[in-house]
């Protein structure tokens, strides 16, 4: 079972002289529970793959496609969750109201919405910060706050882009650990993006992009 797919997808930023083509006729599948590390230098494209798998980018030409997951973009909002290189929590809002936010907002009643959040909370290990704002974290907390968040809209695909690139070797490691612990428990497939050889030998596959060409799939490491 494939819970995404691409096929011979292109995405080019800008037109004419000024066009980037970072992404080149992309070939590839993310199946049903697969643990898989996009590798590759800045500027390789591993983040721009990594969100045409998302949804969040549109291909230039070819297509995306998600065919064990819900088939509208509403339904594909409650089957795909993000995390980004920085935790982009809202300042204003309190730890357990980040964390349900993205429930509430793909129509999850708010009550059960709280609730996601304080078992995602549990999870990962801060589940006595929900009272905190986010300008009294640490790096290591904020990033264990938003894997929760994805966490709450319970996705059959969770996607990470440079999860531990702005945090230390044990932090990131720990954040590793929770996505990793939580893909299982869910039964989701988990892609990671990374530049970071130790991050991509935690996961069973390693697909390596290489000036917006990905390679044929290297051997990963750790299951």
């Amino acid at each position: 079972m494939s819970v995404a797919r691409c096929s011979e997808v292109a995405r080019t930023f800008g037109q004419g002289s000024h066009a980037v083509v970072a992404v080149h006729g992309c070939n590839c599948e993310v199946a049903a529970g697969a643990r898989i590390a996009i590798t590759g230098t800045s500027g390789s494209g591993k983040s721009t793959l990594l969100h045409l798998l998302a949804g969040l980018e549109t291909p230039t030409s070819g297509a995306v496609t998600w065919p064990e997951l819900g088939q509208t973009p509403a339904d594909r909002r409650r089957d795909i969750a993000v995390v980004f290189q920085g935790p982009s929590l809202l300042p204003a809002l309190d730890v357990l109201e980040n964390t349900a936010m993205a429930a509430v907002l793909t129509g999850t009643d708010e009550a059960d919405a709280t609730e996601r959040a304080l078992v995602a909370l549990t999870a990962v290990g801060v589940p006595g910060l929900v009272n905190q704002l986010p300008e009294t974290l640490s790096g290591g907390q904020a990033q264990r706050v938003a894997v929760a968040r994805a966490l709450t809209l319970r996705p059959r695909l969770l996607l990470a882009d440079e999860p531990t690139g702005q945090l230390d070797e044990v932090n990131g490691s720990r954040v590793i650990d929770v996505l990793i612990h939580a893909a299982d428990e869910l039964g989701a497939a988990l892609v990671v993006s990374t530049h970071d050889p130790v991050v991509a030998d935690r996961l069973a596959e390693q697909w390596q992009m290489r000036d917006g060409r990905l390679l044929v799939p290297v051997p990963g490491g750790a299951a």
